[in-house]
């Protein structure tokens, strides 16, 4: 009877016979291996001679050893990639040691070369002179070794950890086949579980998945670390069968695996990585490029991969494919132009920077960055030398637009970084005029010239667009998503279709698989107890809800509060945070507003050396501000010795641990030493998942978690804005563009201007006549606005007329019409909104703050707790159309009442039996204090820090005796460090100033 082999060994000859059977390899022996060289070198001769039999015929006179020196010399310098791309140049030959598949099938000449690489594998290979050890497998391509992998079978009880385990204690470094990029890859592999590194570094190893992601049959998107059950074979088959076929591996090293070098700016020093494409990366950018071959120009894409997946990567592989992409016929290049766009400032030049070291030669890359000459000539040179990929900012494309309409007509692929805003409205319309480069031969008519203007929303039909983000927003579903081939009828009886990303690696599947962290773990809040009093003997009424806002920000925004929020993340990293990452871990603050963060970083600075802190804080904001009559800037607080203002690079010195922001750095800033984020603000929806997602980037092995602490938000609300971008985000339906007209009826009703306004001012304004004759027509009707319009009216027709604009924008790039009236309307609307102005409304809370005092303030810790996602595809709904204005109704009341139920929902620690308490806290406990001889000669005779030492055990003795007879208070103190920190604090305050008759707050 013949049994099933389910060995390791069997295993193994599995994956050999279907490489051998069906992918085009040959099967080669260990005997083969010259292992000084670390080459199979009767293969790589055999290649050189089949296909270059002149410079072989040379190579062998000039002796093959001395060949083998050299190529063994460029393989340490260079690694295996650059090699293999490029040959050896060896005396006044280069050898070529790989062919690459050609993009064009005509191309006989480089087919038949291609054709004649030689794909190995080899079983058991023992690559050492100085043991017996065996690798289970190893690829070869034309001889030289490109990929090793360990085998392992769950069924006997070994699994890929095993495995890993195996490459980082038994498998040395030093020998050749393992140093730095030597091979381009080392996999592990069991029939469940891909694993792999480009890196071999001891124990300190790190190994990635490689899997596919599994759903477990529930809907789209839902992926999980893992791979899913394969109905015909084993679930990792897709290694051998995809990944390694000749094609496939060729591909790779043609495309993909890369040396790419940093250079830290602080000391110089450049570190180099071999990088090879994770399987997301892999899978999206080739299912991208096949689908935009076989459909050809005018395509949208939008690819949903988690922040920290490695976009910048996958846009650079993307990027630089897409510029050599030829059609399906393979006659003639899909793209005459790559323009890669990001909205990222932050990322802009190491977005570029990665990009131009993935480029296969010199001089196809132009980063328009303004430096050695300004940008718009640098833009201009870029297409006049047929520049293939073009890189710049949103921010700068804008800007250079207008000197671009001499441009040739071609065919753009237009990749866009993070699409949130960057392909919307007025940029939009400009850009797509100038790519499509509209020319008229005769002079144009009116109507010609608002067809024109119409057609230059909609999106180009000469390129193509491939957009990325984390976190797809509903206008960006409608304008790069998928539309589903299945409609629905929605509650209105409509028929709609639903929009998906065209390919998504979720925040879920990046956090099963290790590529993030998980920064809703130990989540942890705060919540602030006030006590407000009246200030004055009356009791004037106020508008409860305007009141209750100011309050809240008056608190939270008092100086006392930020500095004892600031004691408390100060302490909170000392004892929790800085020795994690092996001592290197950083934070983050982050503030509502620039005078917050001044507040912060002074508080900061104070208390920092008042403990003797070795670490700093950073703050960063945009511009200036004035507060105090003192004019703030980032320079002249933060004080750098050196890298002038550069706050990333100066973040990065070891002694700089606190990153104090407002409104700067919560998006595109990738410091992996950040562990910790210390919240002051309100965050929701994108901005809450933009701005926590700064902690997530894993550094192994020693970032193993993350901690939030949070003063201003509840749990609820940050899970509630995660929920819709941990899986695949999903558009219900499109937008309906019958709104528009419901706009427009309701902005008529207004009569704030007429037909007759709109085309008279249309007419002269695409005619080019002075502004004298323009200004007049919308002046008109800003005056009716002002004068007629009561406030509520003003404030309906506002934002209706910004609703029709953001609207019609949006609509005008993806919806095929061509309405004169409505792009009138926009032109009208667009000049006439700025000119809208509407009194401020009554502020029915002014002087509430000048008639209150804080008589107390205590932030207390609320929770800490896991925040669970529901892994549920969420679906969001299209932009709003509908907008309803107007002025809400004024709930008065008294300020003793206002403040009554705002110390409600704010008030101090509640106490079983407050009075009992407080007597002991404020009187007993100091009372047995000043009793205690050895305390009070301490702080009368020793100095401050040796003094508060000495008060600070003795009340921790004193505290012992509670634990029987004052729980509660014992408990308190115990448990609640903030707590314990403050009453410290008070007992000493109150011990040394016992004799000057000064009264101290609790």
């Amino acid at each position: 009877m013949k049994f099933t082999d389910t060995s390791e060994k069997g295993f193994q000859k599995l994956i050999v016979k279907e490489l051998t059977s069906n992918s085009g390899y040959v099967e080669s022996i260990s005997n083969n291996f010259n292992r000084e060289f670390c080459l199979n070198t009767q293969q790589l001769f055999s290649f050189i001679e089949q296909t270059q039999p002149q410079k072989y015929e040379i190579l062998k006179r000039k002796g093959e050893r001395a060949f083998l020196v050299r190529l063994d010399e460029k393989l340490r310098k260079l690694g295996v990639i650059e090699v293999l791309r490029k040959g050896v140049k060896h005396f006044d030959k280069t050898i070529d040691l790989f062919y690459r598949q050609p993009s064009s099938a005509f191309n006989e000449k480089d087919q038949k070369n291609y054709q004649a690489n030689i794909f190995s594998v080899t079983q058991e290979l023992i690559y050492s002179n100085d043991n017996a050890n065996r690798l289970d497998l190893c690829i070869f391509i034309n001889g030289i070794p490109v990929i090793t992998c360990e085998l392992k079978n769950p069924l006997s009880g070994q699994t890929v950890h095993n495995g890993i385990r195996q490459y980082q204690n038994d498998r040395d470094p030093k020998e050749k086949i393992f140093s730095f990029a030597r091979c381009m890859v080392h996999f592990v592999a069991d029939t469940e579980l891909v694993f792999m590194t480009t890196a071999l570094k001891g124990k300190k190893s790190f190994f990635m998945p490689f899997n596919k992601g599994q759903n477990n049959g529930k809907p789209i998107g839902q992926f999980g670390a893992g791979n899913p059950v394969n109905p015909n074979g084993l679930k990792t088959h897709y290694l051998w069968e995809e990944i390694l076929s000749k094609d496939s591996l060729a591909n790779i090293v043609d495309k993909f695996a890369q040396v790419i070098e940093e250079t830290y700016e602080d000391t110089k020093k450049v570190s180099r990585k071999m990088v090879f494409p994770r399987y997301h990366q892999l899978t999206a950018v080739r299912k991208t490029l096949q689908h935009a071959k076989q459909n050809g120009i005018g395509q949208k894409y939008l690819i949903q991969h988690s922040a920290g997946s490695g976009k910048s990567m996958s846009i650079a592989w993307l990027s630089h494919q897409l510029h050599g992409l030829f059609d399906e016929a393979g006659e003639k290049h899909l793209f005459d132009s790559v323009i890669v766009i990001t909205d990222r400032t932050v990322l802009d030049r190491q977005l570029r920077d990665e990009i131009k070291q993935f480029a296969p030669k010199r001089g196809i890359v132009e980063a328009i960055t303004g430096v050695g000459g300004s940008k718009t000539s640098q833009l201009q040179l870029a297409f006049t030398n047929r520049k293939k990929v073009i890189i710049c900012t949103i921010q700068t494309f804008p800007f250079l637009l207008d000197e671009m309409q001499e441009m040739p007509t071609a065919n753009f692929a237009i990749v866009i970084d993070e699409a949130h805003s960057s392909q919307s409205g007025q940029t939009s319309a400009k850009m797509n005029a100038v790519l499509a480069d509209k020319q008229e031969e005769e002079e144009p008519t009116l109507e010609d010239k608002i067809n024109e203007l119409i057609e230059s929303r909609k999106m180009i039909k000469n390129g193509s667009y491939f957009a990325f983000t984390a976190t797809p927003k509903n206008k960006t579903l409608e304008t790069f998503g998928v539309e589903s081939e299945q409609t629905y009828t929605n509650e209105n009886g409509e028929i709609k279709h639903k929009y998906y990303a065209f390919h998504v690696y979720s925040m879920k599947q990046a956090i099963e698989e290790e590529f993030i962290l998980d920064v809703l773990k130990n989540y942890t809040t705060y919540h602030s107890f006030y006590k407000l009093i009246k200030a004055v003997e009356d009791n004037p009424e106020f508008d409860t809800k305007q009141a209750q806002k100011k309050l809240r920000a008056y608190v939270e925004e008092d100086e006392f509060a930020i500095t004892e929020k600031a004691k408390i993340m100060v302490e909170h990293f000392h004892r929790d945070v800085a020795k994690l990452i092996n001592g290197d871990a950083k934070a983050m603050v982050v503030t509502k507003s620039i005078v917050s963060a001044i507040k912060y970083k002074q508080a900061f600075d104070k208390y920092l050396q008042e403990i003797k802190s070795p670490f700093k804080a950073v703050i960063a904001f945009s511009g200036s501000k004035t507060y105090k009559g003192v004019e703030y800037t980032e320079t002249s607080m933060n004080s750098f010795e050196s890298y002038k203002t550069d706050i990333p690079k100066n973040f990065k010195r070891n002694e700089n641990r606190f990153l104090i922001v407002a409104n700067k750095y919560q998006t595109g800033f990738d410091q992996p030493l950040l562990h910790t984020m210390y919240v002051d603000k309100k965050l929701a929806d994108v901005q809450a998942v933009q701005t926590l997602s700064r902690l997530n980037r894993a550094k192994k092995p020693h970032k193993k978690d993350t901690f939030v602490l949070d003063f201003f938000n509840n749990a609820e609300d940050i899970q509630e804005a995660f929920e819709p971008y941990y899986t695949a985000t999903i558009l219900s339906e499109e937008t309906n563009p019958n709104k528009l007209n419901d706009l427009v009826d309701a902005l008529e009703v207004f009569e704030v201007y007429n037909e007759y306004q709109l085309q008279d001012f249309f007419t002269k304004y695409v005619n080019g006549e002075k502004r004298t004759k323009l200004d007049p027509i919308i002046d008109s009707s800003a005056s009716i606005f002002k004068n007629v319009l009561d406030k509520d009216k003003q404030i309906d027709f506002k934002l209706k007329a910004k609703s029709f604009l953001r609207v019609y924008s949006y609509l005008g790039k993806i919806l095929d019409f061509n309405n004169h009236e409505w792009e009138q309307l926009w032109w009208y609307l667009k000049f006439l909104v700025p000119k809208l102005f509407i009194e401020d409304t009554d502020d029915l809370a002014d002087g509430i703050l000048e008639s209150i005092d804080m008589d107390s303030y205590r932030p207390s810790k609320e929770t800490t707790k896991d925040i669970v996602l529901d892994d549920t595809p969420r679906e969001i709904e299209p932009i709003p159309v509908d907008v309803k204005g107007g002025k809400p109704e004024p709930e008065l009341d008294t300020l003793e009442n206002i403040l009554s139920i705002f110390n409600q929902k704010f008030g101090d620690i509640e106490w079983s039996d407050k009075d009992k308490v407080r007597k002991i806290l404020t009187e007993q406990l100091p009372a047995e204090m000043k009793a205690h001889k050895e305390t009070m000669d301490a702080v009368k005779h020793s100095d401050k820090q040796n003094a508060k030492i000495t008060s600070d055990k003795k009340l921790e003795e004193i505290m012992q005796q509670y634990l029987f007879s004052q729980t509660e208070i014992f408990k308190k103190f115990t448990e609640d460090d903030d707590f314990q920190r403050r009453y410290k604090d008070f007992i000493f305050n109150t011990l040394v100033e016992t004799n000057t008759g000064q009264g101290v707050s609790i």
